[in-house]
């Protein structure tokens, strides 16, 4: 006898964990104001990741479900008659799944532009890491140039369909939950950061080292994902 087939959720993880705590909320019956528990704490109680928690807190935000308070911690809100009982909406692509997938195509896309390195794409990126540098010099997010430097490396694979889905992964940290993650993690330090890693990056494609290459990517990515989870959400841990 065939098995009856299985429903299966498939909205993104941080809805999913997003949803549950709505389920704490309201079993817990914490009404507006209450101060959830610290993060660790409900992590550990939810049986989740941290990051996975974060970001899930986080389209609790947007949706205006609960407050996060700077240096006091994560408040419930009183819920929209309309809206008391729907569940998370997407909110754009997970953040940690996101560079997760960077990291994957990346790497192996700069280890194509690597064995084909030109003078006029070297000066492309080289142009880029300039760019940045004078945004970071004078306060501004360098974003449009970190974007021109990743494209400008996924050129020299002489690939446009590598071209168009780098640019594709890059714009995800344009969604609404990736804007505000990045937003809370962003400072002039962190994009001081990033230069020096591009810098790295591009040392490795002059000297035509794919290896190396692609471990200066990796590490690049995987330090500017460890950047966005780095600092625990504000009043986040207990007293």
């Amino acid at each position: 006898m065939s098995q009856p087939a299985r429903s299966h959720d498939h909205r993104r993880p941080y809805q999913q964990v997003a949803d549950r705590i709505r389920t704490l909320i309201e079993a817990a019956a914490f009404t507006a104001g209450t101060r959830l528990p610290p993060e660790r704490e409900l992590a550990q109680q939810l049986g989740v990741s941290r990051p996975s928690l974060r970001e899930a807190l986080i389209a609790l935000e947007i949706d205006r479900r609960i407050e996060i308070r700077g240096g006091s911690g994560v408040y419930v809100c009183e819920p929209a008659a309309a809206s008391s009982d729907r569940s998370t909406p997407a909110l754009g692509e997970s953040p940690a799944e996101l560079m997760q997938a960077r990291a994957a195509l990346e790497g192996a896309v700069i280890t194509l532009a690597a064995a084909r390195v030109t003078k006029a794409g070297l000066q492309r990126i080289e142009d880029a890491l300039q760019a940045m540098r004078a945004d970071v010099q004078q306060g501004r997010a360098p974003v449009q140039a970190d974007r021109r430097f990743h494209l400008a490396i996924a050129e020299m694979s002489g690939n446009m369909v590598l071209v168009d889905l780098v640019g594709a992964l890059f714009d995800g940290r344009h969604s609404p939950l990736s804007s505000l993650m990045s937003d809370r993690a962003e400072s002039p330090y962190s994009w001081g950061a990033a230069v020096a890693e591009h810098e790295a990056v591009l040392r490795a494609l002059e000297a035509r080292d794919p290896l190396a290459a692609a471990a200066a990517m990796s590490s690049h990515l995987h330090a500017s994902h460890g950047r966005w989870l780095a600092e625990p959400l504000p009043g986040s841990e207990a007293p």
